[in-house]
């Protein structure tokens, strides 16, 4: 299969097909357009540096089970991957194996990021594996519940062992090769779980924002969000704190007035729709509330459309376009957005959510959001709420109508959705795993970073926590305006790989 590159490069594939209604969704669509921004940066500079020089990376697909648990199941999909082998120095050298989440994986999960970086320095095979059910490794017979019940982390974790044992065949991999896997966000917590899980065949893992204790209720999220916008080393204040409350309460004034004050605030906030539901109202509220959370999740990344410190200028009124009131510079973030996301208006049917989440048939954006709902409702949670009094934005959407579309969408209970995070802690452990080799590598600004391993646990299963640093950030192309911390955490990250291989070398000598 060829790889055409314009696929990865041109910005009309981050235009979602369903709007910005479920917040969940709004969150997703910025991170995917931060994603393809770097991932189609980074493959530019790389085609116009190389000159043709350097190889495109190879694509390539495993024939894997569709019920890996089950021997007598013959059924089966093709889950794609890449190979980078240009810094390859030996059939013995490090395999670092780059795990793909809850979307599609491009030529640039080879190019960019820890396994890019860090392959030069240690002679290192990189490949990359697209997570089952996004991207184009959806198994053929479409996404009903039917078929979906093949979409789990065990059932990933499983594709990582054959896929082990496909590849060291293809590549002529030696068996005394070390595997480190990489991953970030809910793919970083697959590369710990698959070391926790598979020591035998995985060397170490670095796993960057890395969210392993699963929640049903997730109020902590707006916890960090709140202390960041109050940030002033990122450009936040307490008066910007102040202003975001301001806002949302004059929004939700409106919202309760009516008439011509809730009309008018549809038509400055560009909505796509009347607001007179009071579900549709909800869905409003939590859309904005994904606003400024996704500002804060992905502050100072190339390609997110606004930063802590542009959000507090706009809701302050600072800076070139300046606003009278804080409300007037939400309603100003919102058209950033929506002009950065491709969208001419903000979507918040609840209706119209519900019934796209229920369609079965795989979209051709590779988002993969009724997958990732899927798996949230059997799974994780990760519901954002802001039900605490402390909250600067408004209580709505509420922890019930979140889990709700569970039910609406897929006919699941709440009692079982909950008892599913429960499982999956117990499991895996939580926030204790119990795993040895694994670098949990998160930014304190980044809201997920209170889901995953931020002290070290064991002499082996450490932790870093880069100061003002966002969501995965560590794994985002260098830039010159890279802070020092960030500078020294992604360091840290290659000085304890080349030290726990020099040590398993060591030994391997000393036998």
């Amino acid at each position: 299969m060829a790889i055409r590159p314009a696929l990865w490069l041109g910005p009309s594939l981050l235009v979602s097909l369903w709007g910005l209604s479920f917040p969940a969704l709004l969150l997703r669509r910025l991170r995917e357009h931060t994603q393809r921004f770097q991932e189609s940066s980074s493959l530019s500079i790389g085609l116009e540096g190389s000159l043709g020089a350097e190889p495109m990376p190879k694509v390539g697909w495993l024939e894997q089970p569709l019920d890996p648990f089950n021997v007598s199941d013959t059924r089966s999909f093709l889950q794609r991957y890449w190979v980078n082998d240009q810094h390859r120095t030996g059939q013995d050298g490090p395999v670092f194996l780059h795990l793909g989440g809850e979307g599609s994986l491009g030529p640039s999960s080879v190019m960019t990021g820890h396994p890019a970086a860090l392959a030069p320095a240690l002679g290192a095979l990189v490949i990359s594996l697209e997570h089952r059910f996004y991207g184009l490794s959806i198994p053929t017979g479409g996404l009903s519940m039917v078929q979906l019940r093949y979409l789990s982390s065990r059932h990933a974790l499983a594709d990582v062992v054959s896929a082990h044992r496909a590849l060291s065949r293809l590549f002529n991999i030696s068996s005394s090769s070390p595997w480190i896997c990489f991953g970030g966000s809910y793919a970083g917590s697959l590369a710990a779980w698959t070391r926790l899980k598979f020591p035998h065949l995985i060397f170490a893992a670095v796993a960057s924002s890395a969210p392993v204790l699963a929640v049903l209720d997730f109020s902590e999220y707006n916890d960090v969000v709140s202390r960041s916008l109050m940030n002033t080393a990122i450009g936040g204040s307490l008066e910007c704190g102040a202003a975001v409350a301001a806002a949302f309460a004059e929004v939700e004034r409106r919202l309760r007035a009516g008439g011509a004050a809730q009309r008018a605030l549809g038509a400055e906030l560009g909505a796509c729709g009347p607001l007179g539901r009071t579900e549709d109202q909800a869905e409003l509220l939590g859309a904005l509330q994904a606003l400024v959370g996704g500002t804060v999740q992905y502050d100072g990344q190339a390609g997110a459309p606004l930063s802590v410190r542009r959000l507090c200028g706009l809701l302050r009124g600072r800076g070139n376009h300046s606003y009278p009131t804080p409300y007037w510079g939400l309603r100003g973030a919102v058209r950033i957005v929506l002009h950065s996301l491709g969208q001419k208006c903000l979507s918040f049917s609840r209706s119209e959510t519900v019934a796209q989440l229920r369609a079965t048939e795989p979209q051709v954006s590779g988002l993969g959001d009724r997958q990732w709902l899927y798996q949230t409702c059997t799974e994780f949670g990760f519901y954002v709420t802001c039900e605490d009094r402390k909250c600067p934005f408004s209580q709505l959407p509420a922890l019930p109508s979140q889990v709700d579309l569970c039910e609406q969408v897929f006919g699941l209970l709440a009692s079982s959705v909950a008892q599913a995070v429960a499982q999956t802690n117990s499991y895996y452990g939580g926030q204790t795993p119990g795993a040895s080799r694994v670098l949990f590598v998160n930014g304190d600004t980044d809201p997920w970073h209170v889901l995953s391993v931020t002290q070290t646990l064991g002499p082996s299963e450490l932790a870093l926590l880069i100061p003002n640093a966002s969501h995965c950030l560590d794994m985002a192309p260098e830039r010159s305006s890279d802070s020092p911390s960030l500078r020294l955490g992604r360091q840290r990250i290659i000085q304890q790989l080349q030290t726990w291989i020099r040590q398993e070398r060591q030994v391997g000598n000393e036998v």
